[in-house]
C-alpha cells in the first residue's frame, strides 16, 4: 500500500514527537511491506511567525493532497497575545476540522497494565485495566455556534456592563452521524454506548437524548444504551470509570470529559486521538500540548504520537494489523520496564528511564 500522509509537527515537543512516530511508520513499511510519502508543512505558531498566518495555504495545499493528516501539537506563551484568530489552536485547529468536515473525535483512555501503578485511582478501581472510547462531536455546538459581546446601556445612557452570548446549536443530522459513528464502536467493542447530556436543562441535549434514542433502537438494537447527565458522567468517571465503554457526547461536554478520562490513565503522554470525516479522512494527533517548558530537552513521551500513528494506520488506511503491532510493541517495551520520565516511578532503574528518542527507538527494536 502507498500512502500519501502531511506531516504537520508544530510548535514545542512537536517536532520531537513527530521525528518519533515517523520512526514508526517508517519500521512498519519496513515490516509490511508499505509505502508512506511524507509531505511536512508548518501549522501553528511556527507558521505565523513565517507566513503571518498557523494555517497557511502552503499548508492547506499540503493537506488537500493528502490521505491523512499527522498532526504534533501547536502553541505556546509567545503567541498567547495574538488575536483569538490567529492563535495557534484557534486559528489553525478549529479551521482544520472545519475545513475537512472533522466531525468525530475518537478519544480512547486506555490504562496498559505495566502502567496500572501510575494511573490517579486506587488499583482495586482499575483492576482489569481500563479501556474507554469516547466519541466527541467535533464541529458542532457552542465552539462554532455564533457568539456576541455587547454592552448593556440603560435609558439615561449609562452602561450597566458587558454580556456575552454563545449559541449552543445542534442538527437532528448532526447527532445521527455521530451517534453512527459511536454505535460502529460499540458494536467492536461490548455493545454498550453512554450518551452524555444535559436534557434535564438545555433545549439542544433534549433533541440529542431524543435522536440518540431513535437512532440507536432503529439501527442498533443490540446495543446496550443509557444515558447521563455530563456532572454525573463527570463524577462516575473519577470514582468508577470501569462502568463505561464507549460515550458518545456533544463537543464541549467531550472536550471536558474527555480530559477528566485522560487524567485518570496517570499521564496524557500516553493517549492518543483521531478526528475523522464522513470519508474516513482524518486528523491523528495526541492529546496532549506543546510543552514548551520542556522542548527540546529530550524529556517528551512520544508514546501519544506513535499510538496516533498506529489510529491513523487503522481508521485512515484500514490496516489494523499493522496497527495492532504497533500497541503490542509500545506493550513490549513497558512490561520490559522501559520509561519515559512522565511515567517512571521511584522504583525505575535509572537505566530503563529513555528519553524521547530512545523511547521511539526502542519502539521500533522491538516492532522489527
Amino acid at each position: 500500500m502507498k500512502k500519501c500522509i502531511a506531516v504537520l509537527a508544530g510548535d514545542g515537543i512537536g517536532p520531537e514527537i513527530m521525528r518519533e512516530g515517523l520512526k514508526v511508520l517508517n519500521a512498519v513499511s519496513r515490516r509490511f511491506g508499505h509505502t508512506f510519502e511524507y509531505r511536512e508543512a508548518l501549522v501553528g505558531g511556527c507558521a505565523y511567525d513565517k507566513y503571518g498566518h498557523p494555517l497557511p495555504d502552503e499548508t492547506k495545499k499540503v493537506c488537500n493532497n493528502a490521505d491523512a493528516i499527522y498532526f504534533g501539537a501547536v502553541g505556546g506563551p509567545k503567541w498567547d497575545t495574538l488575536p483569538a484568530e490567529l492563535t495557534p489552536e484557534r486559528g489553525a485547529l478549529l479551521p482544520l476540522r472545519a475545513i475537512y468536515g472533522l466531525f468525530a473525535n475518537l478519544r480512547p483512555a486506555v490504562i496498559f497494565g505495566p502502567l496500572a501503578d501510575a494511573a490517579s485511582l486506587k488499583s482495586e478501581r482499575l483492576k482489569g485495566g481500563l479501556d474507554i472510547m469516547i466519541v466527541r462531536e467535533l464541529t458542532g455546538g457552542v465552539y462554532f455556534g455564533k457568539s456576541k459581546v455587547k454592552s448593556l446601556i440603560l435609558k439615561d445612557g449609562a452602561v450597566q456592563g458587558d454580556y456575552a452570548v454563545d449559541y449552543m446549536i445542534y442538527s437532528v443530522p448532526e447527532i445521527q452521524r455521530i451517534t453512527k459513528v459511536a454505535c460502529e464502536a460499540a458494536m467492536k467493542r461490548n455493545k454498550r454506548l453512554t450518551s452524555v447530556d444535559k436534557a434535564n436543562v438545555l433545549e439542544s441535549s433534549k433533541l440529542w437524548r431524543k435522536t440518540v434514542i431513535d437512532y440507536v433502537q432503529k439501527n442498533y438494537p443490540q446495543i446496550q444504551l443509557n444515558h447521563m447527565y455530563v456532572d454525573n458522567a463527570a463524577m462516575q468517571l473519577a470514582t468508577n470509570p470501569k462502568q463505561f465503554d464507549v460515550i458518545v457526547t456533544e463537543n464541549m461536554f467531550g472536550d471536558i470529559l474527555s480530559d477528566l478520562a485522560s487524567a485518570i490513565t496517570g499521564s496524557i503522554g500516553m493517549l492518543p486521538s483521531a478526528s475523522l470525516s464522513e470519508t474516513g479522512f482524518g486528523l491523528f494527533e495526541p492529546i496532549h500540548g506543546s510543552a514548551p517548558d520542556i522542548a527540546g530537552q529530550g524529556k517528551a513521551n512520544p508514546l501519544a504520537q506513535v499510538l496516533s500513528g498506529a489510529m491513523m494506520l487503522k481508521y485512515a488506511f484500514g490496516l489494523s494489523k499493522e496497527s495492532d503491532a504497533i500497541e503490542q510493541a509500545i506493550m513490549s517495551v513497558l512490561e520490559d520496564g522501559y520509561r519515559t520520565c512522565d511515567i517512571a516511578c521511584a522504583a525505575t532503574p535509572k537505566d530503563k528511564i529513555l528519553l524521547t528518542s530512545g523511547m521511539g527507538n526502542k519502539v521500533v527494536e522491538y516492532l522489527e
